[in-house]
């Protein structure tokens, strides 16, 4: 009785007993070249091992399996460990998910782990890490910078080059990519790799050249280049031999990091920074260049800004053309020549503006000044380009545009300013005709037939009008005559007034039916080139003494009567005129 109730005792004991299934792992913080242990550990005979997905893991071994059990003191334990190295693929922070076992129908599982990646770490080469062969295996990644304490958009360029010696590379993938924090940068392109001979900390071995980069540093102070890390393929030699006595190779990944380097960038100096000065960091030629230096009213001109040379040509901007007011400026059109190599960025950036004069005259575009810092004097140098004076040749002047615009300018009173808002509510129906098949849609689909014929007559007859400078100055003068009769005519009662307006409508009926201007107006050239038209003499002769009396009756006393007998004689000495001349 007393061996049973022993044996029961036992047995609740182990019923009792608190099933333990947990993850361990050997820490929680690796860099991207080390290797991890985890194990999973249950403290019973649990069934259907599930393993978790190693998401950023590549298992390098595993799973192993262990099964301890002891009794000590009259007590048993039972551990079992199913145990895996892994291999980080990428940076950052990565979660290890739950494993699962089975026991007596209930399903265990262990708690999520996260796991920190780091950069690549600087190791010491384990002796015992190696296949037992030659013991000279070299595998290096290496960043050769060309310059570590350049200045501010001074170039530099890292070239990344794997060196290695007694080892086979079938392969390699990227980790983790270089990162450039607070540099503009830009990768060359290598179009083949090509195995060289070199040396690498004094013993002979061959290289490849991986990856080449420009690097134009864009804030001072000490700047961090991240590691480039990779994983790759090797076969290594063993000192054991087949049975032909070749030397058995074996396959393995291999880790290695270019190491995280540090540039100590230089601020430009401050003594004798140009004012204006946009960055630009090399060696320049400054160029302004207008399309045309003469143009029309209404017709555009091209103005081209550019810079050249090498630099960090796309890291600046050109300095912009200040131009009077009368030149209408749009905004530029940038265009960019610039290839890179390994010795910086070359070419020409430009900037294209487009200028419409106007009004009529003679304006002048300033000098522009460009700065830059020149590498090779350690100082910084202006170029000053040439002012460029345009020439337009027509069109209105600017005084005379000036005061239309302002004569022109709408005043809007205190009680218009609302007057958009509208007192009253206009209700529409929801429900609304079709469209298609209405007057509307038909009057629409027909109206470009019936609108392009006649924008293109118009356009042709506009087009035919403007070329016809002579036509066009005739009616202007023709406007001009009339428009000073009816100055005139309103001056009747201010004597000085009104025979200025009609001399100036006398002369221009002369430039609008001869043809000439003001200087080729004297009393025998009138005379001449109005008979040569077929023109009464007496009403020539009329004309002309006419003329005269103007100038002499401003000064001389006249009554109304004499100053209203004028005009009308005016009136009637050009409309015979007007009929005689041919």
């Amino acid at each position: 009785m007393k061996r049973y109730l022993i044996l029961f005792l036992f047995t609740f004991q182990g019923l009792l007993a608190q099933v333990q299934f947990e993850a361990r792992v050997s820490k929680n913080t690796l860099g991207l070249n080390e290797r991890l242990r985890i194990d999973f550990i249950m403290n019973v005979d649990g069934d259907n091992f599930e393993q978790p997905n190693f998401d950023g893991f590549k298992i390098v071994a595993g799973p192993s399996q262990q099964i301890s059990q002891s009794w000590v003191n009259g007590r048993s334990s039972f551990q079992k460990i199913y145990s895996y190295i892994l291999q980080p693929d990428k940076k950052g922070t990565v979660t290890i998910r739950q494993a699962a076992i089975e026991f007596n129908g209930q399903i265990y599982k262990t708690s999520p782990i996260k796991i920190v990646v780091t950069n690549a770490v600087a190791q010491e080469r384990d002796p015992n890490d190696r296949p037992q062969g030659q013991g000279s295996e070299t595998l290096n990644l290496v960043a050769e910078i060309s310059k570590t304490n350049p200045y501010l958009n001074e170039p530099i360029t890292v070239v990344y080059k794997l060196y290695f010696n007694n080892i086979g590379v079938t392969g390699f993938k990227e980790l983790a990519k270089p990162k450039y924090n607070d540099f503009w940068n830009q990768n060359i392109d290598i179009k083949q790799l090509s195995i060289e001979e070199g040396n690498f900390q004094g013993q002979r071995c061959y290289f490849v050249i991986l990856k080449k980069t420009i690097l134009y540093p864009q804030k001072s102070g000490k700047l961090t280049i991240e590691p480039l890390s990779l994983d790759i393929g090797v076969q290594l030699p063993t000192n054991r031999r087949d049975m032909f006595g070749q030397m058995i190779i074996t396959d393995d990944n291999k880790v290695v990091s270019a190491g995280a380097k540090t540039i100590n960038v230089r601020p430009l100096p401050e003594t004798g920074k140009p004012e204006g000065f946009s960055g630009a960091v090399g060696k320049f030629n400054f160029i302004v260049t207008p399309s045309k230096t003469s143009v029309k009213s209404g017709e555009g001109l091209d103005l081209i800004v550019s810079a050249s040379g090498t630099g960090n040509m796309k890291l600046f901007t050109l300095p912009k053309p200040v131009v009077p007011n009368a030149l209408e400026m749009y905004d530029p059109v940038h265009d960019e020549k610039v290839t890179t190599s390994l010795t910086g960025m070359s070419g020409r950036i430009s900037d294209k503006y487009t200028i419409v004069p106007q009004y009529k005259g003679k304006y002048v575009i300033k000098p522009m000044q460009f700065s830059y810092f020149d590498l090779g004097t350690g100082s910084y140098k202006t170029i000053t380009s040439q002012e460029i004076a345009i020439d337009v040749l027509d069109g209105p002047m600017q005084a005379e545009a000036n005061s239309t615009a302002n004569t022109a300018k709408n005043v809007i009173s205190k009680t218009e300013q609302f007057k958009y808002i509208k007192p009253k509510t206009s209700l529409v129906s929801i429900a609304k005709d079709d469209f298609y098949g209405s007057d509307l849609y038909y009057a629409l689909l027909f109206a470009p037939f019936i609108i392009l014929p006649i924008i293109i007559i118009a356009k042709k007859k506009k087009e035919a009008i403007d070329g016809d400078v002579a036509g066009n100055r005739i009616k202007m003068n023709n406007k001009l005559a009339k428009k000073y009769l009816s100055e005139a005519k309103k001056q009747l009662n201010n004597k000085e007034a009104f025979y200025i307006a009609l001399e100036k409508a006398m002369h221009n009926f002369l430039k609008a039916k001869l043809h000439i201007e003001t200087s080729e107006m004297s009393k025998d050239n009138i005379r001449e080139l109005l008979l040569s038209r077929n023109a009464n003499p007496e009403s020539v002769q009329s004309f002309i003494n006419l003329t005269e009396n103007c100038e002499f009756a401003r000064y001389a006393p006249a009554s109304s009567a004499s100053i209203q007998q004028d005009f009308d004689k005016a009136v009637l000495i050009i409309s015979e005129l007007e009929k005689q001349i041919v």
